[in-house]
């Protein structure tokens, strides 16, 4: 189980620096993506945390 993770981790990290290498504008999107949907997660949480204490 330990070595299936390894591999995998091996292999997303070869992944996303082809990605940043190949295309960097695209890579440059999908963290924006990413940082965008963090940022309205923790939005919604504020805000149901917020409800809830009123």
């Amino acid at each position: 189980m330990a070595q299936a993770k390894k591999i995998t981790m091996y292999c997303l990290v070869i992944f996303v620096l082809y990605t940043i290498i190949n295309q960097p504008a695209r890579a440059a999107d999908l963290v924006q993506v990413g940082f965008e949907g963090i940022s309205n997660a923790a939005k919604s949480i504020g805000k149901f945390m917020h409800d809830l204490a009123n």
